[in-house]
């Protein structure tokens, strides 16, 4: 993908990338996440490492779009953030203010610990607040924070061993601050839905890789600690408050509108996502 988007840009008068060309070609994204673990598992197929999976076989066709239709595909892409509600369990992507997608997430767990790779007590609660997506790490090492220790493999939820997955790991700097609580995947989905990691915001090999598509680097991030949503007919509920005490560190639509467009002189669509079933 590297050498196609630097021959291309070589030779046009204007520039792609590769979050411009998966958006244009989205049978890439579902390729991508049919290589999920899980998703094979219910096909009935054991795959010990999904790096061997290929995305992109040898003599496929890929469309490159215009120069119109790359600046359309940017303007999108100017007008996409994350939503991320921690007790509610669930990221968003949003486009002009509507929900693309939605996907059940794991997120810190409500406790204190000594992590060898902070050299230090860290509380693991994932923080709310609102910046934006400051690295992109294509090739991330698998390392356990609480002693330091690079693994190479997992456990899955039906205890077969398998190769770690290659999707890329994005990071959020929040309210201009870093804490470590990066977007990733995991390899154990009975653990979505819980206050589970050490900080980090984790989903499905499957829905990392469209956040990490819908989400380069810039990307606006949006972390709430929302009390309020609605079950699936739609009715009001109260939902658990997982860490006492961040109950008022709730966001106003009118408050993320501001703190959006105060990032980078640039307003974006904001969704009323608590008002979504």
């Amino acid at each position: 993908m590297d050498s196609l988007v630097t021959t291309q840009n070589e030779k046009s008068n204007y520039s792609i990338d590769e979050y411009i060309i998966v958006r244009f070609n989205p049978w890439i994204l579902d390729t991508l996440a049919h290589t999920d673990y899980y998703y094979l598992k219910e096909k009935g197929i054991f795959n010990e490492d999904s790096q061997s999976l290929l995305a992109l076989q040898k003599g496929q066709i890929l469309v490159l779009p215009d120069s119109i239709q790359t600046l359309n595909i940017r303007e999108r892409m100017a007008n996409t953030y994350i939503d991320v509600n921690v007790p509610e369990f669930k990221l968003r992507i949003i486009e002009n203010g509507k929900e693309l997608h939605r996907f059940p997430v794991r997120v810190g767990q409500n406790n204190q610990r000594y992590l060898e790779m902070a050299k230090r007590e860290v509380d693991m609660r994932t923080k709310p607040g609102i910046g934006k997506i400051v690295r992109v790490n294509k090739a991330p090492l698998f390392i356990n924070p609480k002693d330091n220790h690079k693994y190479y493999t997992t456990k899955r939820d039906d205890n077969n061993v398998t190769k770690l997955p290659a999707i890329p790991w994005i990071e959020p700097e929040i309210n201009g601050q870093r804490f470590g609580q990066l977007i990733h995947p995991t390899t154990n989905m009975a653990t979505l839905g819980k206050a589970y990691s050490n900080g980090c915001i984790g989903l499905r090999e499957s829905d990392a890789w469209f956040v990490y598509y819908y989400a380069p680097l810039n990307t606006k991030v949006v972390i709430r600690y929302d009390l309020r949503g609605k079950d699936e007919e739609g009715n009001d509920i109260q939902l658990t408050n997982i860490y006492p005490g961040f109950e008022n560190k709730t966001y106003r639509k009118e408050a993320i509108e501001a703190a959006l467009q105060a990032i980078d002189g640039e307003p974006i669509p904001v969704c009323n996502c608590s008002t979504l079933k």
